[in-house]
């Protein structure tokens, strides 16, 4: 078997997970679990698994009952409950860097907090400094404004915004560093679930916008990680 592959079997023997174990040394952090659709067990043999081989560990859209089996096998697994991640860190590793460059993440309103938040832990936990924006949305523009300077601090900024999605354009037109918009499925009928802020975010005015798919805090935060690299990840570690 390829040594860059771990090849994980169930009770019955059966193999439902191939691990790819290059990925930190190739992209600078471990391979990331997805739970939904796994079973409880599937996510703690696998999240071990990784835990046991990095030391470091991410798991998204996580239910309790995963966590908790997870939590059997990797003591040191956190479950945040509103973001849905399950977040681990060896703790008899030397301390983890301090976290470097700056991210910020910001939200259109308190219902887009746990998308925000799946962003901002992440983030962090792929090792940058995260300021949090909470409730600055357009319904009251000067909420946003009177943070502009600290935006024009970082060196990317994930706007999290439901309704019709108007944050991320705002954003854009007072900086000039990259905005990751990510649209959520908050508000009324005719938000038809996210799709309405997604179009209002691909069809924005203003330059230096990408968009994630709705409700994609992770997909977000990698983006701005990336971004956010040069300050604090080892290149030569990445191979080509």
């Amino acid at each position: 078997m390829d040594k860059k592959t771990s090849e994980l079997a169930n009770d019955a023997g059966v193999i439902d997970a191939r691990l790819y174990l290059d990925r930190r040394r190739r992209c600078g952090f471990p391979e990331v679990v997805f739970a939904p659709g796994k079973t409880a067990e599937q996510v703690a043999r696998i999240g071990a698994d990784l835990f046991a081989r990095s030391g470091i560990l991410l798991v998204t859209r996580a239910q309790p009952e995963q966590y908790e089996a997870l939590a059997a096998a990797v003591p040191e697994a956190i479950y945040h409950e509103q973001a849905r991640l399950i977040t681990a860190r060896r703790t008899t590793d030397t301390a983890a860097p301090d976290p470097t460059g700056h991210i910020i993440v910001a939200s259109g309103g308190t219902a887009d907090f746990p998308v925000a938040e799946e962003a901002a832990l992440t983030a962090e936990i792929h090792g940058a400094r995260i300021t949090r924006l909470y409730d600055i949305g357009v319904a009251g523009v000067h909420r946003t404004l009177a943070h502009t300077e600290l935006l024009r601090s970082a060196r990317a900024i994930i706007a999290v915004a439901g309704m019709e999605g108007a944050l991320p354009t705002l954003i854009a037109g007072l900086v000039d560093v990259p905005v990751i918009a990510v649209p959520t499925s908050i508000g009324y009928g005719a938000n038809f679930e996210g799709i309405a802020p997604l179009l209002t975010m691909l069809n924005s005015c203003a330059g230096g916008i990408s968009v994630v798919n709705i409700n994609n805090g992770f997909g977000a935060a990698v983006v701005a990680t990336r971004i956010n690299a040069p300050a604090w990840l080892d290149k030569s570690e990445c191979a080509q």
